[in-house]
């Protein structure tokens, strides 16, 4: 086969593989994505085509869409640690400082002194929605009171701490 006609074979028989492409690209990166990858792939093919005969196009379109694949994650992994340094370089020192620490514990401890001035029923209610993730349904469920009272005891929970905050400072 003369190379302008296995040129235009691979041209006449690509189109009819972008589908299978794109479900492939689909199941494995952002959908936003895909269509880039499945452009490096035709690239790639028009690159390998002037080099000579594709004899199982099927075969080499998925290797080099795994390689494509491969090389994008690279790349991506790559910009991730890139911003991670930006961040700490743009935020400073990620160990945190002697007086935030102090200043950590003083708010820790004024929370937890606020909540000791809690109810105990609106203590609980306030732990099991923050800390067990409660829906104020199923927390109703459990104390037995409508979800109208839970989301009183709740506001008095909110209240109690924004004020122990405002004594804090």
């Amino acid at each position: 086969m003369s190379p302008q006609a296995a040129e235009s074979s691979v041209a006449e028989a690509l189109p009819g593989y972008l589908p299978a492409l794109r479900r492939y690209f689909r199941r494995r990166a952002p959908g936003a994505e895909v269509e880039d990858l499945v452009q490096d792939v035709c690239l790639g093919v028009q690159a390998r085509r002037a080099q000579g005969e594709i004899e199982n196009l099927e075969a080499y379109l998925f290797t080099v869409a795994r390689h494509v694949l491969s090389e994008h994650a690279r790349r991506s992994a790559r910009r991730v640690d890139v911003q991670a340094d930006l961040e700490l370089e743009a935020f400073g020192d990620p160990e945190p400082r002697v007086d935030r620490q102090l200043l950590d514990r003083e708010a820790l401890k004024s929370a937890l002194q606020a909540l000791e001035e809690m109810s105990e029923r609106t203590q609980a209610i306030f732990v099991m929605h923050r800390f067990e993730e409660m829906t104020y349904s199923a927390i109703a469920r459990r104390s037995g009171i409508s979800v109208s009272a839970v989301e009183k005891h709740m506001m008095s929970a909110l209240r109690i701490l924004q004020d122990a905050a405002g004594r804090r400072r």
